[in-house]
């Protein structure tokens, strides 16, 4: 918010000027002043809440101003509503609240008790008690409460902080002041950032995590005094609180509840927004969705520092130190998120990736799974990112656990993608094996029970290539999806190899690639690879003018790989697919040897032989006798 616009309101006589001119002069100015002060600004100052410009208003009560009034309270962002006696006071609730209400003005207010020199017998704490917070628990609308007197110069400055603050540290989105607790959306937003700070996730902030999270917020350590104080008020008012391993979840709640019954929820709202929560206690979108262009033809992978980011954090919450993440251990990691990314939900996860006997998805599975969803959406990566407390660089923040590939040039030239993560589609025709294909994939047991694949499916894992370089390879089986997908040229853009697939023992399998062909010609420009399924039953005729090798040698193709699920020489097939994604002009078909140019040999050669001429006709002039 770059401006504060403070309304000043009452009844005539309650000293509203003078509190703005001694405010403005630092003095109780004692001549007359004029009705209505032209409008005050007072530019940023380092004690300024936020550093805001504040503009000051004076209004008038009197009838014939009352338009003016109205015009100027709905401009407003605070509201100061001043009172001198009890006249004035009793006003507050019956006209003045009811008025700002009936305009529908939804601002904060506070409540300035003026001319405090006039009642000298009477303490600030008895004036709070007796007047001021009956009326505000009547309206919740306003924020806080001051006691000035502008003839002593009394809490002066005061009034405008408390207003500046009411705007740019609101007391009413975090604490609900009628049943004296946090507001919900408050609670879990500090659970949120209690289990960022949990670095250990042992459930307790101990010493030192408390100073690191002391450090991001506010700049400076806590002493060991000020320790010792958090842990005793914990202990005194927390029910079996228990502080010797640290502060837990339900003591840093209450340290905060504190700070919001006693007037510092500009304390939290520092924390707040320290972890990116905006005024509506939402995360910023701009945390959550950073700029990230991927351009056509590139793709976005995790960097070196997002895969340890996901390592990490696989291995802080593998509790059990069994090599997988069991439901409860992915439901504690996923706790500062809505829970599983919806991509994650529609692919089945975690049975598109490895799991461990138990079911559980592995680091192998983990890792691979984060990278298909970078490949296929980096901004849901990306939020991710920002929920579970990836910290970058300051610059780049969470981008800096992506990176952008370079575009692809023309797949049938020779040369390498530069990139580790492929998409792979994987066609044929119904009951060729594609979907025990998947399964092997992920090293799953062969199930010969057949059920036909409706969604698309989908299985990621890593390929080690030859001379140990390791991508990741996502196979995808399209199901009935499949002519909506084969038909989108961007879908097409995304992938980067077809792997057709034939039952070699049913004679009518393989027809299915060639009327697919024939039905999407576009797919002749996308790599591939034919695969003979099936390939430990007998082998049958196909009932085509051509048999595959035939068909395949026709189009100057490499002919189909015989493979079968129950061989432990799948895993050739896989790396043969990684291999032919990261240099496509080796799936392409291979085009005719052109004869050779010998045109710079012929000049070379010629230039040779009438050198030689020159030397032989120089040599007999010189060896002719002297006549």
């Amino acid at each position: 918010m770059a401006t504060v616009r403070i309304c000043v309101c009452g009844d005539e006589g309650t000293g509203k000027s003078s509190l703005i001119t001694g405010f403005v002069k630092d003095v109780f100015v004692t001549n007359r002043i004029q009705p209505v002060l032209p409008h005050v600004t007072i530019p940023p100052t380092l004690g300024t809440p936020e550093n805001v410009t504040t503009t000051i208003v004076d209004t008038s009560a009197l009838p014939q101003e009352r338009n003016n009034l109205r015009k100027e309270l709905r401009k407003a962002n605070v509201i100061l509503l001043v009172y001198s006696d009890h006249y004035s006071y009793e006003r507050v609730a019956l006209f003045w609240m009811p008025f700002f209400r009936s305009l529908g003005v939804n601002v904060p207010v506070v409540l300035c008790a003026n001319k405090s020199d006039l009642q000298p017998h009477r303490t600030t704490a008895e004036v709070v008690a007796d007047e001021m917070l009956p009326v505000m628990n009547e309206f919740k609308e306003i924020d806080s409460c001051v006691r000035t007197s502008a003839k002593e110069h009394h809490n002066i400055n005061e009034f405008v902080f408390l207003c500046q603050k009411a705007v740019t540290h609101p007391i009413a989105p975090l604490y609900d002041s009628k049943e004296a607790v946090l507001k919900p959306v408050t609670v879990a937003a500090l659970r949120r950032i209690f289990f960022l700070s949990d670095k250990d996730q042992d459930g307790y902030l101990n010493d030192q995590e408390i100073n690191d999270f002391q450090m991001k917020c506010f700049d400076r350590p806590l002493n060991d005094n000020d320790l010792v104080t958090l842990k005793s008020s914990i202990e005194r008012d927390v029910p079996d609180a228990n502080t010797e391993h640290g502060i837990d979840v339900r003591g840093f709640i209450h340290l905060n509840k504190i700070f919001a019954e006693k007037g510092r929820h500009e304390t939290i709202w520092a924390i707040l927004r320290k972890f990116q929560y905006t005024d509506s206690l939402s995360l910023r979108d701009g945390f959550l969705h950073p700029k990230f262009d991927v351009p056509q033809f590139a793709s976005a992978e995790l960097s070196p520092m997002g895969y340890r980011f996901f390592v990490d954090l696989f291995l802080l919450f593998d509790k059990d130190n069994d090599g997988g993440l069991s439901d409860a251990e992915l439901a504690a990691l996923f706790a500062p998120t809505p829970g599983l990314p919806p991509s994650w939900v529609e692919s089945a996860f975690p049975s598109c990736t490895v799991r461990n006997e138990a079911g559980y998805v592995t680091l192998q599975g983990w890792l691979a799974q984060w990278s298909m969803t970078t490949f296929e959406d980096p901004k849901t990566t990306l939020e991710y990112l920002a929920r579970l407390g990836f910290e970058g660089t300051d610059r780049a923040g969470t981008t800096a656990a992506l990176k952008v590939t370079k575009s692809r040039k023309k797949r049938n030239k020779p040369g390498r993608v530069e990139r580790s993560v492929f998409l792979c589609y994987v066609l044929g025709s119904a009951g060729s094996g594609k979907s025990s294909l998947l399964s092997a994939f992920l090293n799953r047991q062969f199930s010969p029970n057949y059920s036909p694949t409706i969604k698309p499916q989908v299985a990621v894992n890593s390929v080690e290539l030859q001379g140990g370089k390791q991508c990741y390879l996502i196979l995808q089986e399209l199901g009935e999806l499949e002519p909506a997908i084969l038909e989108n040229q961007a879908k097409l853009d995304a992938c980067d190899l077809l792997c057709y697939t034939y039952d070699s023992s049913d004679p009518d399998s393989f027809a299915h690639i060639v009327e697919l062909q024939k039905k999407y010609p576009h797919l002749e420009n996308l790599p591939a690879v034919y695969t003979a399924l099936k390939a430990d039953q007998d082998k049958a005729t196909q009932r085509w003018e051509q048999q595959p090798d035939e068909y395949t040698t026709s189009r100057n193709m490499a002919a189909p790989l015989h493979v079968s699920v129950t061989w432990s020489s799948i895993s050739e097939l896989f790396v043969h697919l990684a291999e032919s994604a990261t240099f496509p002009s080796t799936a392409f078909p291979k085009s005719e040897e052109e004869a050779p140019d010998r045109t710079n040999l012929y000049i070379g050669i010629g230039a040779i032989v009438c050198v030689a001429a020159a030397l032989a006709i120089t040599w007999k002039k010189n060896m002719a006798p002297a006549t």
